[in-house]
């Protein structure tokens, strides 16, 4: 009896899987395997301090106009020596709105001197950090950086990920012409791809033509 029920678990378990993913969303290592995953918001390594709402396993979900458009920017850039990290895509509904409950919650600030030490916490709403939407949510966006394939550590870009200050935006003053040169890589490989960047984040593009604009999902990453 035991075994039978294990067997029918096993059935069920990939039907689970599949079943997670809204139609029209593929996750980004089934199209693409020349990329590496780092997903943060999965970990409490990020600025909230926890691993995130929604976030049911680390994987990198995207619509599927935007994987194939991803795997193409991963050949590019694998091409001039970089392989693409990628540290988040698809963002569930639920992780934005545990983002506004820490950006709500004063207290808390157990991550200030990593990812925000020159921004108040009280700002941040106001300085556009956290909202109560993400272009993440619709499924064609996505954050991420270059490793450098002979060495496979990440390239200097100036600041790291999810640093709320000037540092990150594009044309940031005050980088060496090396954290220069690593975002225009960056920047090439994924424009030439089909992607937009957007200009506060240099580690953010979103696919020009994403195929639901108007659309704000909340299925779990798994």
């Amino acid at each position: 009896m035991l075994s039978v029920l294990v067997f029918s678990l096993a059935l069920l378990l990939p039907l689970r899987a599949q079943a997670a993913l809204h139609e029209g969303f593929v996750h980004v290592t089934g199209v693409c395997e020349n990329v590496i995953l780092e997903i943060r918001y999965f970990s409490s390594y990020n600025f909230v301090g926890k691993r995130i709402d929604g976030y049911v396993g680390p994987q990198a979900i995207l619509t599927e106009p935007a994987a194939k458009a991803l795997c193409k920017a991963a050949a590019s850039a694998e091409n001039k020596g970089y392989t693409l990290k990628i540290f988040d895509a698809y963002r569930p509904q639920a992780a934005v709105d545990h983002f506004v409950r820490w950006g709500m919650d004063a207290a808390d600030t157990r991550m200030k001197s990593v990812f925000y030490p020159q921004v108040d916490k009280a700002r941040v709403f106001d300085l556009g950090y956290v909202a109560t939407r993400s272009g993440h949510s619709r499924g064609s966006t996505v954050d991420l950086t270059l490793v450098d394939r002979q060495s496979g550590r990440e390239v200097d870009m100036g600041s790291t990920f999810d640093h709320f200050g000037e540092a990150s935006h594009h044309g940031a003053k005050g980088l060496t012409a090396q954290q220069e040169a690593n975002r225009a890589v960056l920047l090439g490989v994924m424009e030439q791809a089909g992607f937009k960047r957007y200009e506060e984040e240099w580690w953010h593009y979103t696919l020009k033509n994403e195929p639901y604009p108007d659309t704000y999902f909340n299925f779990v990453v798994e």
